[in-house]
């Protein structure tokens, strides 16, 4: 149907039938993973980014596009999982910065807004690549562009952006080597036309009301959230992270007792200050406060904050904007519950959780004087429980689970971040695919934490970041030397293909085992046993390099001890140390250094 103008109830029955294409089509995003690995997560990842910003705007819908588009943005932002989910975050962001003060979009504002997501994503990537879901967004934005000039009907536009899109997805192959080699088309790139085609679908014959936040029948809705997207809970953190356990903590030593969380709105209020200086509302809130977070753009500021006078931190915020959404939780009191109950939970502020929080939920008590802070602390992403008391045992303050099969959000760092008593905070994130989410995170925060995300993209690399790590060194010291030590590590893994493929000549059976160093396949065998043998040979030269094997969940123990021969006898020079890791889907682990 042909539109002049699309305003916020349109533009969020688009976003929620674009979530709900991609999530029907999340397994097949997966499937065109290039490496045949049973844990592609690319559909997963742009899955669950793209539910948590649907469901933040479900809440927080308007008629007004801009405050649609930039309730979308924050949603995206908290909840981007992987380098697809930052980027896709990215894309809306920019349009949300665009959109922000329009209440509707004609079709030239439509195109523009997509023009600005784009050069926003395209800034957010040091290095970008061309053949993935930049290349998909930009060269639909650049036909929208181009194409608004001759019509004014956004339906139409947004058929050409569509089209667009989807031949420039059939292009990706052509752009990067390895696609075509596979025979697929970038997997990152297939998820953005899913969710164009949800706009599309909406656009060309969806109706909705919202005004009481839900949709008609004839605008679709996500029908669920993903079973693999549950909220950060301190139960993902590590013991590691309980070392200040609720028994050993005095009730009347919560200073800064009441634990607050709220929005601020900038467009409704009496006698609103027209500037909005952040620096000096965070400075005010420090008075009688602590663990304060604010994330702010100009219609909409989001605050969390430790405080021993909730009242005056209430007046602070009145004089910005509508108060909405507010949830105060007494501190002590659920300190005193949970002894009393004989409780011993860990303390772990549930930052921008969804409002209201769970009953029951557990406070964190408050974050100890700046002198009294901790030089360093650390964040570690584990796959593993064997691993994770790897990095424990190293000094790691916070261990996520996550890695191929399930990568943390960014909330979840901003979490993990925030329950750490230090001045300096490092990163380890472990996967490549983790890397944006926790750099998004450190830039969340800027201002209130130092925060060095250290770029380890396998755990072989972070263990050994940390085992560089010294506590007396100054912090461009060890951020250089965690830096070096994760040059010089080989990183391996075994796993099993989970379709046939060819990679450099390699055939590939579904099925097989197979061997990959530095990202790369190197070995294919029918045998557990040959695959390993032929991966190490691959990664070990001088034979005296340092070897270490993390064993998998299913890693058959006579497997291990056969493997540990073949070293002795083939590599007596070698120093091999072995370890239960626990990581699913990967026999192995494997890390060589010189």
């Amino acid at each position: 149907m042909s539109k002049r103008s699309i305003n916020g109830t349109d533009f969020t029955a688009m976003v929620l039938a674009g979530a709900e294409k991609l999530q029907q089509n999340a397994e097949h995003v997966n499937s065109l993973n290039v490496f045949p690995v049973p844990d592609g997560d690319t559909g997963t990842n742009m899955n669950l980014t793209m539910t948590a910003g649907a469901n933040e705007l479900k809440k927080n819908n308007t008629q007004s596009v801009g405050q649609c588009a930039g309730v979308l943005s924050k949603g995206l932002l908290m909840g981007a999982r992987g380098n697809s989910g930052v980027i896709l975050s990215q894309l809306f962001r920019g349009f949300g910065r665009y959109a922000s003060q329009y209440e509707e979009l004609n079709a030239q504002q439509f195109a523009a807004a997509l023009q600005t997501g784009v050069d926003t994503a395209y800034k957010a990537v040091v290095k970008p690549v061309e053949g993935t879901i930049l290349t998909v967004a930009k060269e639909a934005a650049r036909q929208a562009v181009y194409f608004a000039r001759r019509t004014s009907d956004v339906t139409e536009l947004m058929t050409e952006v569509l089209a667009k899109a989807k031949e420039a997805l059939a292009n990706t192959p052509e752009l990067l080597p390895v696609l075509k080699q596979v025979g697929v088309v970038d997997s990152g790139g297939q998820g953005l036309v899913y969710i164009y085609e949800g706009f599309h679908q909406y656009l060309t014959g969806g109706a909705a009301n919202f005004t009481t936040g839900q949709a008609t029948s004839a605008a679709p809705v996500l029908t669920k959230t993903p079973a693999a997207a549950p909220a950060f809970k301190p139960e993902s953190v590590s013991a590691s992270v309980q070392s200040s356990a609720q028994s050993q903590l005095h009730t009347e030593d919560i200073e800064f007792l009441y634990d607050m969380e709220f929005f601020i709105n900038r467009k409704l209020g009496e006698n609103v200050k027209a500037d909005f200086d952040e620096e000096a509302f965070r400075k005010a809130l420090s008075v009688n406060g602590d663990s304060i977070i604010v994330i702010s753009d100009d219609e909409t500021i989001k605050v969390h904050v430790h405080s021993k006078t909730p009242g005056e931190v209430l007046n602070l915020a009145l004089l910005y904007g509508e108060i909405t959404q507010i949830h105060i939780l007494n501190m002590r009191e659920q300190h005193r519950e949970l002894l009393t109950t004989g409780m011993d939970i860990a303390a772990m502020p549930e930052v921008f959780a969804e409002i209201p929080a769970e009953t029951g939920s557990a406070a964190a008590p408050a974050e100890p004087p700046a002198d009294d802070l901790a030089p360093y602390g650390f964040i570690a992403v584990s796959s593993g429980d064997g691993i994770s008391d790897i990095f424990k045992s190293l000094g790691v303050d916070a261990v996520l689970a996550g890695g191929q099969t399930m990568n943390p959000s960014t909330e979840d760092f901003v979490n993990a971040i925030s329950s750490i008593s230090a001045k300096h905070v490092y990163i380890l994130p472990n996967n490549s695919n983790i890397v944006l989410a926790a750099q998004q995170a450190k830039e969340l925060l800027e201002g209130e934490r130092e925060i060095t995300v250290i770029p380890s993209k396998s755990i072989p690399q972070g263990i050994a970041a940390a085992f560089a790590f010294q506590e007396d060194e100054t912090e461009n010291v060890n951020t250089s030397n965690m830096l070096e030590a994760i040059s010089h590590v080989k990183s391996g893994q075994i796993t099993n293909a989970v379709r046939d493929t060819v990679i450099e000549e390699l055939e590939i059976k579904s099925g097989q085992y197979i061997g990959i160093s530095n990202s790369k396949i190197v070995a294919a065998a029918d045998d557990l046993l040959d695959a390993s043998k032929a991966l190490l040979s691959n990664m070990l030269e001088n034979g005296d390099e340092i070897v270490t094997v993390l064993t998998g969940a299913d890693t058959d123990t006579n497997v291990t001890d056969s493997l540990g021969d073949w070293l002795e006898q083939n590599y007596p020079e070698a120093e091999v140390e072995v370890h239960e890791g626990g990581q699913p889907l990967y026999y192995y682990l494997f890390s060589v250094e010189p």
